[in-house]
């Protein structure tokens, strides 16, 4: 019988997206599981599981998934046996403290005796125990901004993304527990089959990550700048230089990260760099 890799990811929501996006990214065609638990990946030994956010670390403690593709907010607040294998770079947020924007705030010591309403108790009670505060928490699940306005706490904690939505419900944000994005966990104890299709799902994530930050870059260049322009624009070993039809030039082509990109563009046009083209990358494999 085939080795098939248990995968679990969110049932619906933003998470839900962005890992659906990256396992198909990965060269793995599954359908995107609307109103169903499971799902068989066409191309590759994988189920895919759709499961509440909450429940995945259990899940994957108990061997009923392999993996899974998470929030580390998730993580912190369950506190589960499970091996963090990847941080993924999306689903990025942060778990936060907000209160009131009416109310000044002096700091820590603003939490002391107060109610604080969240769906992340165990983080929040660690957080108040490091500070040596004692406040009352009140656990409860969605649409936990609005407790301040109707009288049921004094403050929140809650994974923040732009802020937008405590801004709405009249919050400020004063203290940040710790930043959280999705990664990717295995059970401490994985069947050697699973091993082997979690080590190639890596490989692939990897190669789609790599592209993802990096940009394949081409330009014209005078021959006398050439070297100039190497110098900012290194590649991955060297850059490839290729003979134009005009005499005395060449073009250019190398990988740039994409965050460095503006920073160097300017840099780039000073050494006589022409015609500068930015080409996205689907795969990179290192």
């Amino acid at each position: 019988m085939e080795t098939k890799l248990k995968i679990a990811i969110q049932k619906s929501g933003r998470l839900n997206e962005d890992s659906l996006r990256l396992i198909k990214d990965c060269g793995i065609a599954v359908d995107n599981g609307t109103d169903q638990l499971k799902v068989t990946a066409r191309n590759f030994p994988a189920e895919i599981f759709f499961l509440r956010n909450s429940d995945i670390p259990q899940y994957v403690e108990d061997g009923v998934a392999d993996i899974a593709l998470i929030g580390q907010n998730i993580l912190v607040e369950k506190a589960h046996r499970v091996e963090v294998k990847l941080a993924l770079g999306f689903s990025k947020c942060r778990v936060c403290l907000a209160i009131p924007k009416r109310d000044e705030y002096p700091g820590l010591r603003y939490f002391e005796g107060k109610k604080i309403a969240t769906s992340y108790p165990n983080t929040v009670r660690a957080f108040l125990q490091q500070h040596h505060l004692a406040a009352e928490i009140h656990e409860i699940s969605g649409s936990v901004e609005i407790a301040p306005n109707i009288g049921l706490a004094d403050a929140i904690c809650d994974i923040v993304s732009t802020g937008s939505t405590l801004f709405k419900n009249g919050l400020k944000e004063v203290e940040v527990l710790f930043e959280s994005e999705a990664v990717l966990i295995a059970g401490q104890n994985l069947r050697p089959g699973a091993q082997q299709l979690l080590d190639k799902l890596l490989f692939r994530i990897q190669a789609v990550q790599a592209a993802r930050s990096n940009k394949y870059i081409l330009l014209n260049a005078p021959n006398d700048k050439l070297n100039a322009i190497i110098a900012l624009l290194p590649g991955m070993k060297s850059p490839t230089i290729l003979p134009l039809a005009k005499e005395g030039w060449s073009s250019l082509h190398s990988v740039i990260s994409e965050k460095e990109f503006w920073d160097k563009i300017d840099a780039l046009k000073q050494h006589g760099a022409e015609g500068i083209l930015v080409v996205p990358i689907e795969k990179m494999v290192m």
